[in-house]
């Protein structure tokens, strides 16, 4: 394009206020929380990114087609719309909408998976691991070597080690029930996955007799991601790529809350029909009647329309590039990160940059509390915090110490991204100053989202007035 200035593809029709807060008032909220930024209250975010699930504005279309939200208990009008399009995008046969992706996966994993058993993966997320674990499985992650490299340049970090996926297979096979990848891979850096190494990974799946599933929380981004770094789909839409990426898979899982553009919502989709069977009876025990799911008429309508939507070359190309230009600004100045950026968020490597405080005293979870100390900025450790207990209650330091700023869909706009970056680059100038964390409270899994902290050493932050930050 002959103009370079990022504009969002769409215009504003309502706004929501959001609240600054003095430095005081950060300390005060941090201490609190227990030092763990899940516990805050969101009136005292400035800009939360947290995560980008459910957290992103819906679309006029959105909102139109809640209006016609069919909330029959039975055969509404709306599943079958919803139907339609998921049926369209991924090709499965049977369609079982839940109200969010762990959802799914509790479903999917609690007929499929037994005790003892491995599930390997590029890399699990937090809920998928935990629902594995909660069956007494392992789930076993096999990134490919250069995704555990944050500064390494490659196009296609996400994908998964297909030597030591087909080791698995020939040695352990008997105790694999199924295998999955996740596009993007979320704990690995939000890196996409090729489309040559999902082909492949079906095909050694096929070999070996077992089904293949795609994490499917960010397809339409790792279809454009396809699109743009693959040989062979520069002319593909996201749509006939993504129908590509799911041609080779037996099913999915999906929380809609991503690439559905939806606020809650889900859906498990495959195409054994006898599987399919099961986790249809488990949906009605736990989850509602198989053509609501949990979720109300207009929440099927939103889904349907955000799928859709979140397919759009526009949207897709403004989406990408606002990430990766924060991802340039920072780290001109010298703020490390993991390269290339990825679709929804920026991922900051702590162990680089802050080098001073040993795993064990958590430096992405310290790191993530001084942005939010410094400008009111909520994001979330992927580091030791979350994935370093282990089921049996040791605790193993994670791969690496990342502190992932997810951008929630079409909220925030170019001088947002802009003050992120003066905040980031100011706590990049202070990163001598911060000091290390440790644990005072937390439940057995998945402790990141209720856990108590405080700093290790006394004080989060040493050398420095508090008049600096007001």
């Amino acid at each position: 394009m002959k103009f370079k200035t990022i504009i969002e593809p769409f215009r504003i029709k309502t706004v929501e206020p959001i609240r600054r807060t003095s430095f005081s008032e950060r300390q005060h909220a941090l201490l609190a929380a227990g030092n763990n930024l899940f516990l805050l209250h969101a009136e005292d975010v400035l800009i939360d990114l947290l995560t980008d699930s459910g957290t992103g504005a819906m679309s006029s279309a959105q909102w139109a087609g809640m209006m016609r939200g069919d909330e029959s208990y039975a055969g509404a009008r709306s599943f079958y719309r919803f139907e339609a399009v998921v049926q369209r995008i991924t090709g499965f046969k049977h369609v079982i909408p839940t109200h969010q992706g762990r959802a799914a996966e509790r479903i999917l994993f609690g007929e499929a998976v037994n005790r003892g058993q491995i599930v390997p993966n590029n890399t699990h997320f937090d809920t998928t691991r935990a629902n594995v674990e909660n069956q007494h499985a392992e789930a076993r992650d096999i990134p490919v070597a250069e995704g555990l490299q944050p500064a390494l340049i490659a196009p296609f970090k996400g994908n998964i080690d297909l030597a030591a996926l087909e080791t698995i297979l020939r040695e352990e096979g008997d105790r694999v029930p199924l295998v999955m990848i996740t596009v993007t891979n979320n704990s690995g850096g939000g890196q996409p996955v090729s489309m040559a190494n999902i082909r492949a990974t079906s095909e050694l799946c096929r070999r070996y007799g077992k089904p293949f599933f795609i994490d499917a929380c960010r397809f339409a981004e790792n279809a454009w991601f396809i699109k743009m770094r693959e040989a062979g789909y520069a002319d593909k839409t996201p749509l006939e790529i993504a129908q590509e990426m799911f041609s080779y898979a037996d099913g999915c899982t999906m929380s809609a809350k991503k690439d559905g553009m939806s606020n809650i919502g889900g859906f498990l989709a495959l195409n054994d029909d006898a599987l399919a069977q099961r986790c249809t009876n488990l949906l009605i025990l736990t989850e509602g009647y198989p053509t609501y799911g949990g979720l109300a008429g207009y929440d099927l309508e939103a889904i349907a329309v955000g799928l859709e939507e979140a397919l759009h070359e526009d949207y897709l190309q403004y989406r990408t590039r606002s990430v990766a230009y924060l991802g340039e600004k920072i780290t001109a100045g010298g703020v490390p990160i993991m390269q290339p950026p990825g679709g929804h968020a920026i991922y900051i490597d702590a162990k680089a940059m802050l080098p001073h405080i040993p795993q064990h005293e958590y430096p992405a979870w310290a790191l993530s509390l001084v942005l939010y100390l410094a400008g009111g900025i909520r994001s979330v450790e992927i580091g030791s915090v979350m994935f370093g207990l282990q089921p049996d209650g040791s605790e193993k330091p994670a791969v690496m110490e990342l502190v992932r700023l997810a951008f929630p869909r079409r909220v925030y706009t170019q001088s947002h991204v802009d003050y992120l970056a003066e905040v980031l680059l100011y706590v990049n100038s202070i990163k001598t100053h911060i000091r290390g964390v440790k644990i005072v409270e937390q439940p057995p899994t998945l402790r990141h989202f209720t856990a108590r902290l405080e700093p290790a050493h006394g004080a989060l932050l040493v050398g420095l007035d508090s008049a600096e930050f007001e």
